[in-house]
Formats: structure tokens, C-alpha cells, sequence
């Protein structure tokens, strides 16, 4: 059983093609001006209902990170360790997310981040993920 598996929908569908074609989206209000992310069909800080899609640039800031040793769900188990984070995106969301090829040094807040997508697999959607910039200083510097 999977229960990492969302439920696409006719309001998530774009979404979700859009990750299929390696792109970020986020909603925007066009009331408040403000963006967020999870998609919502309303704005979560004025509650208009009058939001757009948009697409994001895909850079993002580490705002905390962990590393997750176990995991008993599928498929998670079968990835660990894995680097669990939270990035804050340019344009203001804050977002739930993996880190991928995090360098030796490992993760420190503020690093400079990219998104990337991890394949769709069977049933399984391509995912936003983010990886570290290169040429940043490590965290022994």
C-alpha cells in the first residue's frame, strides 16, 4: 500500500502536469497579491477565492532540514536516509520538500536551492525536490 500517492483531481491536475513537464506552480491572489503553496482554491491570508495558477522560478532558500534514518512506509523505507526540509521559495511560500545531492558538509539554513523533479514512477507523479547550488561555502568554512 502507498501513502505517498496524492489524489489528482480536476483542480490539482494542472499541478501535477505542470511537474510532469518540469516546472514549478503556485497560486496567486490576485486580491492580496500574496502567493502560497499547497494549492488551494482560496487564498489562505484573505480568503478570495480569485487565485491563479503561476509558475515559479524554482530557486528557494533552506529555511530547516532532517534527516530521516527509518521509515517504515512504502516507498519511503527503500530511500533512507533521505533529508526531509521545508525551503522558503522567492516568491514567498513556504514548501514542504526533499533535498537531493546535499554535499558532504551537509545542509545549513539559508543555502541557496533549486528545484528539480523526481520521475514519475508507476502510479506515482513527478515530485518537486530541491538541490543545493554549487559553489557554495561548506558549513567547515
Amino acid at each position: 500500500m502507498r501513502f505517498d500517492l496524492p489524489e489528482i483531481d480536476a483542480f490539482t491536475r494542472p499541478y501535477w502536469d505542470a511537474a510532469a513537464e518540469d516546472r514549478l506552480l503556485i497560486r496567486r491572489c490576485a486580491d492580496c497579491g500574496r502567493a502560497h503553496h499547497y494549492p488551494r482554491e482560496f487564498c489562505p491570508y484573505c480568503w478570495s477565492e480569485d487565485v491563479a495558477w503561476e509558475d515559479a522560478s524554482g530557486a528557494a532558500t533552506l529555511y530547516t532540514w532532517s534527516v530521516v534514518h527509518r521509515n517504515d512506509l512504502p516507498p519511503f523505507g527503500a530511500r533512507v536516509p533521505y533529508t526531509a526540509a521545508v525551503v522558503d521559495l522567492v516568491e514567498g511560500p513556504r514548501m514542504m520538500t526533499e533535498l537531493i545531492e546535499v554535499p558532504a558538509s551537509g545542509p545549513r539554513v539559508g543555502m541557496r536551492l533549486r528545484v528539480a523533479f523526481r520521475a514519475a514512477e508507476g502510479e506515482a507523479p513527478a515530485v518537486p525536490v530541491f538541490r543545493p547550488l554549487p559553489g557554495q561555502p561548506s558549513l567547515l568554512a
